[in-house]
C-alpha cells in the first residue's frame, strides 16, 4: 500500500473502532443494569439495547445518498456530532425512556456507509480488497473488545460512565477524520441528473447486493439478541457476575478471530469468497442450534459461542470487501448505506426480540435465532462470486487544470472512474481492460505524460 492508503486505513479504521467500541460496550451489560432505570421492563430494556440500530437504519440511506452527491467528510462530521450528543443524553438519563431517546439520537449519526465509501475513494482497486477486509476485521475486533471490556468497566464506571465514554470516543473520532485524505471524485456516470428514486433503484435491482443485505441483517439480529440473553444465562449456569463474564468473552473472541483469519485470506487471495461466506453462515446456524440444545451446561455455552464468534468474524470481514467489488461505481455510498441500514435494522430487531425471548425457555429462545440464521442461509445461497477489477495509480502531471484534465481522462474508452487527491499529487484510475484499445492506451500515456503499463 502507498502512504495515502495507509493514512486512510489508519484514520477510517480508528473512527470505526471508536464508534463501535462506544456503541457495543453497552450491549452485554444493559440487560442486567437496565433494571436500575425507572419504568424499566424486559421489552424496554431490549428496546434500549437495539434502538440505536433503528436510528441507523432510518438515517443510513439518506446520508449515503447525500454522500454520493456531496463531499463525504462534512456528512461524517455531522454524524459524529449526533453520536456524541446521544451519548450525553443517555449518560444523564434517570429513566429507561431517556436512555432510549439518547440511544436513538446516537444511532441517527449513521455514517458507517459513508466512511466505507470514503475509504473506497482513496484506495486502488487492487488494494481495496485488503482495505475493506481490514475494515471488516477492525469492526469485528472492536465489537469483540467492546463485549469484553463493557462488563469489566461497568462495575467501576456504571452505565452513566460507559455512556460518557461513548461521547468521548466520538470527539476523538472527529479528530481522526483530519488524518484521512480528502479526495476529488470524478465519475463517468454522473449522478447529478438522477433522482433519489433512480439512484436507489439502480442499486436495489442487483440481487447479489440484496443477498448481502440479508446476511448482515441476520448477523446483527442474532448477535444483539445473543447479548441480551447471555448475561442471565452465564449467571445462572456458571454463576458468573457481569464483570466476570467479560473474562469469558475475551479469550473466546480472540480464539474465534485467530481461527477466522486463514479463511479470510483464502476468501480474498484464492477468490473463494462465496464458499467462505456461505460456510460462515452455516457455522453460525450450527452454533445457535448447539446453544439451543446445550445452553443448560457450561460447555454447551462456551463451544456455541466460540463457533458463533468464528462465523461472526468471517462475515464482518468479507461483507464490506464484497460490496466494494459489486456495487456500481457511482453508487458506492448508496449500496453501502443500504447494507449498513440492514445491519442496524437487524440490531434493532435483535434487541427487541431478545427482550421478548428473555422470558422464554432456553430451547425456544435459541431455537428461534437458529431458525432465523438458517433461513438467511437459504435465501443467500444463490449468490455468485464477486467481480475482480483493476486500477492504477498515477502522479498528477505538472501545471494542469485538474477539472479539464479529469474530463479528458474520463473521455478515454476503458476509464470508468477517476479519484484525484491534489494535495498528495496522485490520482487513481479505475479501468475496464476489456474496453481499452491501443489508441486509448496511447491517449492515456499522453495525458499522464509518461508510459502506462496497462
Amino acid at each position: 500500500m502507498n502512504s495515502v492508503e495507509k493514512r486512510a486505513i489508519l484514520g477510517v479504521g480508528g473512527i470505526f473502532a471508536l464508534r463501535m467500541i462506544g456503541l457495543f460496550m453497552i450491549v452485554p451489560v444493559f440487560s442486567v443494569y437496565g433494571d436500575n432505570y425507572a419504568h424499566a421492563t424486559p421489552f424496554l430494556i431490549g428496546l434500549a439495547v437495539g434502538v440505536y440500530g433503528l436510528g441507523q437504519a432510518i438515517f443510513q440511506i439518506p446520508m449515503s445518498l447525500a454522500a454520493d452527491k456531496f463531499p463525504r467528510k462534512p456528512i461524517i462530521f455531522l454524524g459524529l456530532i449526533l453520536f456524541a450528543l446521544g451519548g450525553m443524553i443517555a449518560a444523564n438519563a434517570t429513566d429507561i425512556y431517556e436512555v432510549i431517546i439518547g440511544r436513538a439520537l446516537a444511532g441517527s449519526g449513521a455514517v458507517s456507509a459513508v466512511l466505507m465509501a470514503l475509504l473506497a475513494d482513496v484506495t486502488r482497486e487492487e488494494m481495496r480488497t485488503k482495505a475493506m477486509a481490514t475494515m471488516g476485521l477492525t469492526i469485528a475486533t472492536s465489537i469483540m473488545l467492546a463485549f469484553a471490556f463493557g462488563p469489566l468497566l461497568v462495575g467501576s464506571l456504571g452505565m452513566s460512565g460507559l455512556f460518557w465514554l461513548t461521547s468521548g470516543f466520538a470527539v476523538l473520532a472527529m479528530m481522526l477524520l483530519f488524518v484521512v485524505p480528502t479526495p476529488l471524485r470524478v465519475l463517468k456516470h454522473n449522478l447529478d441528473n438522477k433522482s433519489i428514486g433512480q439512484q436507489l433503484a439502480s442499486v436495489l435491482k442487483i440481487g447479489d447486493l440484496n443477498r448481502l443485505h440479508i446476511g448482515i441483517f441476520a448477523l446483527h439480529l442474532t448477535m444483539t439478541a445473543i447479548f441480551v440473553l447471555l448475561p442471565h444465562q452465564l449467571s445462572e449456569v456458571l454463576g458468573l457476575s457481569v464483570r466476570q463474564q467479560g473474562l469469558v468473552y475475551l479469550p473466546l473472541l480472540f480464539i474465534g478471530f485467530a481461527v477466522a483469519i486463514p479463511f479470510i485470506i483464502v476468501a480474498e487471495k484464492k477468490r473463494k469468497m462465496r464458499q467462505v461466506f456461505l460456510g460462515a453462515i452455516g457455522l453460525m446456524t450450527a452454533a445457535l442450534a448447539l446453544l439451543a440444545l446445550g445452553s443448560h451446561v457450561g460447555v454447551g455455552i462456551v463451544l456455541g459461542l466460540l463457533l458463533y464468534f468464528m462465523g461472526f468474524n468471517l462475515l464482518e470481514a468479507t461483507i464490506p470487501s464484497w460490496i466494494s467489488k459489486r456495487a456500481p461505481v457511482a453508487n458506492k455510498a448508496t449500496a453501502m448505506g443500504l447494507n449498513s441500514s440492514s445491519q442496524f435494522f437487524g440490531a434493532f430487531v435483535g434487541g427487541a426480540l431478545g427482550g421478548i425471548l428473555l422470558t422464554q425457555p432456553n430451547l425456544l429462545a435459541w431455537g428461534v435465532l437458529a431458525l432465523i440464521m438458517g433461513a438467511a442461509l437459504l435465501l443467500i445461497f444463490p449468490i455468485a462470486q464477486p467481480p475482480y477489477l483493476s486500477s492504477t495509480t498515477i502522479t498528477l502531471p505538472k501545471n494542469i487544470n485538474i477539472q479539464d484534465w479529469s474530463r479528458q481522462m474520463l473521455a478515454v474508452d476503458g476509464v470508468d472512474e477517476l479519484v484525484v487527491m491534489a494535495k498528495e499529487q496522485v490520482a487513481y484510475l479505475k479501468l475496464d481492460k476489456t474496453q481499452l484499445t491501443d489508441d486509448s492506451r496511447q491517449t492515456l500515456s499522453h495525458l499522464v505524460q509518461s508510459p502506462l503499463d496497462i
